[in-house]
């Protein structure tokens, strides 16, 4: 069979031009926000504590989680390096998804497309899930009680007795699920498809506020850092730290949506390396920082727990300032959800404008200029899997998606600069292919530091989407023959 590439040249052309779909109107300032927005949320407020203590799965890396940040934030930059280039290259929605159509066909395409729907929409099933944590936190340090029956999971609604017994049974079915996720994932749904500008805003407003919050966690946290905390350093060696980086790979996911907006953007061949890379070193000092400072404060074996910030302020008799957190921590995870709802419908319109996919999801409203159809599906989905899906579950689907698709990503610039190597590049990635070599093998030490129940999801999940793809995008694609 003859492999199916479109040429960038095709991609271009078939891109509606200004005035029709998507609406041009955000600058360089957007964009770092948006990645901002879209990397601190759940995996440094949430999932740190994880990686620290470590659980039944894997070992902790205990205060040696700084290196685990910086091995990851590494490796994301790697990826990151190739993302940029791609991004000035291709100025249209569909991040990695349209990046592989160009070079590798559109069978790897589709494979990375479903992917991406692992790192967007699966994604954001754990960041509501975990949203909905921190707001019954605040709500607990504000003296009021949220059922615990209306905002939980499944599986621990099911081995926890005193949960089954308090809820209220519908026609003899208990009536449990989470509905602070629900209600959050419904009014991101909303303001996203008002409009593109209006949610860049709004974003930006949220990144202020968490990136406040996280500066008071800092700044008070150093007068009770005790030194003899950090010691040992890496209690369980190098297959701690590595399975932390794994783990805390979660909290870097979001700087890769910035490259979604390229129809937004209004100069994308220089504005969108700004926002991914200026996203993501920001973000990473962030993170090493507030980890040194969380593992001075309290024992690394005492951090796993849902909400390890707000635990941290407890323990050292700070009550205000945990509310405080809990409510930056909300913030973040509501800046989180609207960077991947904003991100996944993009996706799912690339894909549908090349017959992938079913072509209403490529609609765009009249008034918002939003891809309204897709938006709402996307929201759709996320609230119905966030009623009843638990954190760890989607944040381990969620990252070996998204890696397998940062991998990829690497390995086309290899392959689109051996076969054109003299198209002009607004944004180089340096020393090729040195460099997306070495992300390609980062990729595959933080893939391998996931637990074997990722990987067995992971594989259902691509069966299921190469089902579909022969079912009905083969069929359709606008590129067959």
């Amino acid at each position: 069979m003859k492999l199916r590439v479109k040429s960038l040249e095709k991609l271009i052309r078939e891109t509606p031009p200004p005035g029709q779909g998507l609406r041009r109107c955000l600058g360089p300032v957007h964009l770092v926000l948006l990645g901002i927005g879209g990397i601190v949320g759940a995996g440094i407020f949430a999932m740190v504590g994880t990686a620290a203590a470590g659980d039944a799965l894997r070992p902790g890396a205990g205060p040696a989680l700084v290196v685990s940040f910086a091995l990851t934030g590494l490796a994301c930059a790697l990826t990151a390096l190739c993302y940029a280039e791609f991004a000035s290259l291709v100025p249209i929605s569909g991040s990695a998804y349209t990046y592989a159509y160009t070079t590798l066909g559109e069978l790897v395409a589709w494979i990375i497309g479903w992917d991406l729907i692992l790192e967007y929409a699966v994604g954001n099933v754990a960041v509501a899930v975990s949203w909905s944590g921190y707001f019954c936190e605040l709500l607990n340090g504000l003296g009021l009680e949220f059922p615990r029956y209306l905002a939980t999971d499944l599986r621990t609604a099911l081995h926890t007795p005193a949960i089954m017994a308090a809820a209220p049974r519908v026609l003899g079915v208990p009536l449990i699920f989470n509905l602070p996720a629900v209600g959050i994932v419904t009014a991101i749904t909303v303001v996203l498809t008002v409009g593109i500008k209006e949610s860049a805003w709004f974003n930006a407003l949220m990144v202020g506020l968490k990136l406040v919050v996280l500066a008071l966690f800092v700044v008070t946290g150093l007068f009770y850092v005790k030194p003899e905390n950090w010691h040992p350093f890496a209690p369980n060696g190098w297959s701690g730290i590595q399975a932390g980086a794994a783990v805390v790979f979660f909290a870097f996911i979001g700087f890769d949506a910035v490259s979604t907006t390229a129809e937004e953007c209004r100069n994308p061949a220089r504005d969108l390396p700004i926002g991914i890379l200026g996203s993501l070193a920001i973000c990473t000092v962030i993170y090493v920082v507030v980890a040194a400072v969380l593992t001075g404060m309290i024992p690394w074996n005492q951090l796993n727990t849902e909400q390890p910030l707000s635990v941290a302020m407890r323990v050292v008799h700070q009550p205000v300032l945990a509310g405080i957190v809990a409510f930056g921590s909300v913030v973040a995870h509501t800046a989180v959800l609207l960077v991947f709802q904003l991100g996944q419908p993009r996706i799912l319109l690339s894909m549908s404008r090349d017959g992938l996919l079913p072509s209403v999801l490529a609609r765009t409203h009249p008034r918002f200029h939003t891809p309204h159809v897709a938006t709402i599906l996307t929201g759709v989905f996320v609230a119905v899997a966030a009623a009843i899906a638990s954190l760890d579950e989607m944040a381990d689907l969620c990252n070996i998606g998204t890696l397998s698709a940062f991998l990829i990503v690497s390995l086309r610039v290899i392959v689109l600069r051996v076969r054109e190597p003299d198209r002009p590049r607004p944004f180089k990635t340096p020393w090729v292919p040195a460099l997306p070599i070495l992300g390609v093998a980062a990729c595959l030490y933080l893939m391998f530091g996931l637990p074997a129940s990722a990987w067995y999801r992971f594989g259902y999940w691509l069966v299921i989407g190469l089902a579909f793809y022969a079912a009905y995008g083969f069929w359709h694609s606008r590129v067959r023959g």
